[in-house]
């Protein structure tokens, strides 16, 4: 598909350079990211009508998943111009599969509002639906925010972040808020970050079968 692309439309020319040299592809490269996508649309909608296909890359993950591309697929789509979606990495999946926590179904948060007492109420509701809750957090707010939760959830609450998936420092930490709080204490928190957390109702399924046994 880049091969076949008129242009392709990529957060930072710098990073998919890279990709494109290593498959020996010579395209032309449009910066397209969240700072100037609303600019770059109009012209982009142009080209397309007129025929042109473009190819659009994030630098790392799914586009349009807590990246660029939403805003341009959907205005893409009501000009009458055909999508084409193509599987690939994507954070959120790749870290539930390896996480032990129950994959039947999950809620996607993206990146968590700010505010703490927003945060916090965007978490609780979530986790009321019955399903793992999975949302992306910056390597620098992630102990703030496993503090801010630890103290409104359960403490028995399972917990997994992932950080780094796929590379050389790949890293899953399992276990309460307070295992990850102590986990990340005496260490900077690097890369892409994952946070997974059981819903309601699993402590107490888990603690009603420990009974059973006994």
């Amino acid at each position: 598909m880049l091969k076949q692309a008129d242009a392709i439309l990529c957060e930072d020319t710098r990073q998919t350079v890279n990709l494109l040299n290593h498959y020996d592809i010579r395209k032309p490269l449009i910066s397209f990211y969240s700072y100037n996508q609303f600019r770059k649309i109009p012209e982009i909608l142009e080209a397309l009508a007129s025929g042109k296909q473009y190819a659009l890359v994030s630098d790392a993950g799914t586009p349009g998943i807590s990246d660029p591309g939403y805003e341009l697929i959907k205005q893409v789509i009501e000009k009458g111009i055909n999508v084409v979606s193509l599987p690939g990495p994507c954070a959120v999946i790749t870290a539930l599969v390896a996480s032990g926590l129950d994959t039947d179904g999950f809620v996607f948060l993206g990146f968590l509002k700010r505010k703490p007492g927003k945060m916090k109420k965007e978490v609780l509701e979530a986790l009321l639906l019955g399903k793992t809750v999975v949302f992306y957090e910056s390597p620098f707010r992630l102990k703030k925010t496993m503090g801010l939760l630890a103290g409104v959830t359960p403490p028995e609450t399972k917990v997994v972040v992932a950080r780094e998936i796929t590379k050389k420092f790949e890293e899953y930490v399992r276990g309460s808020f307070a295992d990850i709080i102590g986990s990340f204490e005496d260490r900077e928190v690097k890369g892409e970050v994952v946070v997974m957390i059981e819903p309601y109702g699993k402590t107490r399924e888990r603690e009603e079968e420990n009974c059973e046994q006994d």
